[in-house]
């Protein structure tokens, strides 16, 4: 996959408003081949998935999910374009799911936007410094699959599905928009784990 070009990327997304790594992974699987690579993509369905996340989303639900007697707990709300959809069946079994992944997975946040950009900065200048001495190319490589890896542990979308590892989060929900046919967005979630963040202000043993 390091070999697809950034920009080749961004030219497919551009043309099939799929996400970075559906648009990686078709370009991969094609060679490189543009118009292969949106077949790839219009065959799973993603491409006309993609083009309805421009159209809004209003309605949907706010769900919970305590896991671990109560040690766990996740908020999340999840919207979609009309209450129809919001009170399917289908949909708010996808919402479950998603609960049950931040529960587990503890992703930080819902998507590579929302990383603030000074903090991507210091991962590639750890991972620049873990290759040092290589040729400039190749760093660039390197450095390129783990800023996509580290995407892929803290980015909801980006994650691994704990009920199924050969689909991302993002797979899922696009799947669940060619089913329903209405644009389905994960707006935010929050996750709370018993005593994280609390300083252990007890005295040092003696």
């Amino acid at each position: 996959m390091s070999d697809i070009s950034p920009q080749l990327v961004r030219e497919l997304r551009e043309k099939t408003n799929a996400g970075m790594m559906d648009c990686k992974r078709a370009l991969t699987e094609s060679g490189g081949d543009m118009a292969k690579a949106e077949d790839i993509l219009r065959a799973k369905g993603i491409a006309s998935a993609g083009k309805k996340a421009s159209r809004s989303a209003k309605e949907g639900i706010v769900a919970s999910y305590i896991h671990l007697q109560g040690k766990v707990g996740v908020l999340v709300e999840v919207n979609c374009e009309t209450d129809f959809v919001a009170k399917n069946e289908n949909f708010r079994q996808l919402v479950k799911d998603i609960t049950l992944h931040i529960a587990a997975a503890n992703p930080t946040c819902v998507s590579r936007e929302q990383i603030d950009a000074a903090q991507v900065e210091r991962e590639k200048a750890i991972y620049r410094q873990q290759v040092e001495g290589k040729p400039a190319n190749i760093v660039d490589k390197i450095v390129e699959g783990k800023v996509d890896k580290y995407y892929g542990t803290v980015c909801l979308m980006e994650q691994p599905f704990i009920k199924n590892p050969d689909l991302t989060i993002s797979d899922l929900v696009k799947a669940k928009i060619t089913e329903l046919g209405e644009n389905i967005v994960i707006r935010r979630f929050t996750r709370y784990m018993v005593g994280e963040g609390v300083e252990d202000t007890s005295p040092a043993a003696e």
